[in-house]
């Protein structure tokens, strides 16, 4: 089983990057609809998306035996959602990916991807035509390029799951020290499984949506012995990986720019406590609230 799991690994890993490069071609080619149709040239690059991580999801799931379970809140069909979740490894991205599938939003995911990303053929050029968020991690540079999408969202009445993980960066064992040195700054008690969030960028997505957000989704992703790693995925390793989603309505944020980070640095804090339980007991708590 693990030489067919690998064998299976390698030949849809071959596939799945030769396709993205066989969709961006159809994708450059939509170009030509969008001096007359920016609506459909935007259903045409949600398709695109919708189908190839689709796939990647398929690839997961079925042939390389991942097993993703769903606990938490339910989510309402069509709603637009900042979808937070804490980060260890790349794979969290594609457990993600199994979380939009399942919810049929695969399309409307909008993704904060580094800058340099959108010159590299394949998933670069892909999320290009997707209005992703390209930044530098630079607010000052990073803040125009940033509002302008958002006012393209809002003005398009767009669609979007915007994907985030407020800790900035794959937590290590480095980076979580220096989390933990800054928590001690700010009198905040130090986590063990999660980073201090970076608030600045998750106050601007809220306030730069404005009504066009419905929600945010909390999503706190666990993995059972060893976070599963991309490589892993290749190989073939069968593994249980847990999402826990909470649902926080609009109404329910803080209207003051200081209380939403401060709501935001709590959300992590409830995530520390959400890992702790799980860590112990292999299972997620019904609901741990804010």
């Amino acid at each position: 089983m693990g030489a067919f799991r690998l064998m299976t690994g390698i030949c849809g890993g071959v596939f799945l990057i030769a396709s993205l490069l066989a969709i961006n071609l159809f994708q450059m080619a939509s170009l030509v609809m969008l001096p007359f149709s920016r609506k459909k040239f935007r259903a045409f690059n949600r398709a695109c998306a919708n189908t190839w991580w689709g796939w990647c999801v398929t690839y997961v799931e079925r042939f390389q035996g991942v097993h993703v379970v769903v606990t938490g809140d339910a989510l309402p069909r069509d709603e637009n959602a900042i979808v937070v979740a804490n980060h260890r490894d790349y794979s969290d991205i594609v457990m993600l990916l199994c979380l939009g599938a399942r919810e049929r939003r695969l399309g409307d995911m909008k993704w904060f991807v580094k800058d340099v990303l959108k010159y590299l053929p394949g998933v670069g050029w892909g999320m290009l035509f997707l209005d992703c968020i390209f930044v530098k991690r630079d607010w000052t540079a990073d803040r125009a390029s940033i509002e302008k999408v958002f006012a393209k969202v809002k003005n398009n009445d767009i669609s979007i799951w915007l994907m985030s993980f407020l800790e900035g960066t794959r937590l290590t064992p480095g980076k979580l020290a220096s989390s933990q040195r800054y928590m001690a700054t700010l009198n905040l008690d130090p986590t063990n499984r999660v980073m201090v969030p970076r608030t600045k960028g998750f106050v601007a997505s809220v306030r730069g949506l404005g009504s066009h957000l419905q929600a945010v989704y909390d999503v706190t992703i666990a993995h059972e012995g060893p976070v599963l790693k991309l490589l892993e995925l290749i190989k073939g390793n069968p593994r249980n990986v847990h999402m826990h989603v909470r649902r926080f309505s609009v109404q329910e944020l803080p209207l003051r720019d200081s209380a939403l980070a401060e709501w935001a640095i709590q959300l992590f804090a409830e995530k520390e406590k959400l890992l702790e339980q799980f860590q112990e007991s292999g299972a997620f708590p019904l609901r741990v609230g804010l």
